[in-house]
């Protein structure tokens, strides 16, 4: 039986050479194409002015939940990596916001999505952008390199989200920050859901519950860890992001209804502690 990583990979995969081969529109969120419907989750992320001045297949490949580049609050100077790049976009609009003194990695296990965000990044002119491969459970960067940690709709892929954490707080700066968009629980949802491996590609079912979400972040060692909710998803949601997955829509997406918001993630890698004394560091 095929893992949740070859299913992601092979979606994402699709996806990414849908966009290069000129599809009108990307997957929804990575699962069924959705070309046909306003999907839920990925749709009116990016308003037209961060838009423009981006390559269109930039846009078209973006299959997110948020949008953490607007509420992240990236400084001009500052290094910043995107957990799950795709074809770029956020990576390319956090490079425009942390300028050319600063810097914006891409990280993605995808070489189809790769291919794509190096283009788009061509196209786009932007050289203090560099795309890496890999995964995000772990992040071929050095401890402490990283001023902030963005992502957006990837987190809830992985099937082991305490080495993702792990992962995070290592690579960031003592005082760096973790702001990233991810779809979320409040409280229990039908095990039909959580099996499906289709809706876990789609976004859905490897979510966390918000207060296993605080829970993991903290034994991780994040500290003023914040959840905010920017879109709670309604019957209508639950019944799109439902359809086609071989569930019985009419009775589940009553139970989840309300159920699954994305949600804005904020924590802070806690700063150093100076030693004080000759015997602080014993």
């Amino acid at each position: 039986m095929r893992n949740i990583k070859d299913v992601v990979r092979e979606k994402y995969g699709e996806t990414a050479r849908r966009v290069a081969a000129g599809a009108s529109g990307a997957s929804c969120c990575g699962g069924a194409p959705c070309c046909d419907t306003v999907d839920p989750i990925t749709s009116g992320l990016y308003d037209d002015a961060q838009k423009s001045g981006l390559p269109e297949k930039a846009v078209l490949a973006s299959l997110g939940c948020g949008n953490p580049t607007a509420l992240a609050e990236l400084k001009p100077g500052e290094t910043v990596l995107d957990l799950g790049s795709g074809g770029g976009i956020d990576v390319l609009l956090s490079a425009k916001r942390v300028g050319p003194t600063g810097k914006a990695y891409g990280l993605d296990m995808t070489d189809e999505m790769l291919a794509l965000a190096r283009e788009n990044q061509r196209k786009a002119g932007i050289e203090s952008v560099e795309f890496l491969k890999g995964e995000i459970e772990h992040i071929p960067l050095p401890d402490n390199s990283v001023d902030v940690i963005i992502s957006n709709c990837v987190i809830n892929l992985s099937a082991d989200k305490d080495k993702v954490f792990g992962e995070a707080l290592r690579v960031l700066k003592p005082g760096g920050r973790f702001a990233v968009s991810d779809v979320v629980v409040r409280g229990e949802v039908p095990d039909e859901v959580r099996r499906s491996m289709e809706l876990w590609v789609g976004c859905i079912a490897g979510a966390l519950e918000e207060m296993d979400y605080v829970t993991k972040l903290a034994k991780a060692g994040f500290d003023a860890i914040d959840i905010e909710a920017t879109r709670v998803y309604g019957i209508e949601d639950a019944r799109q992001f439902l359809a086609g997955e071989g569930l019985d829509v009419d009775a589940i997406a009553p139970q989840v209804e309300g159920k699954f918001i994305s949600a804005f993630v904020r924590a802070v890698k806690p700063a150093s502690k100076e030693c004080c004394g000759p015997t602080c560091c014993s």
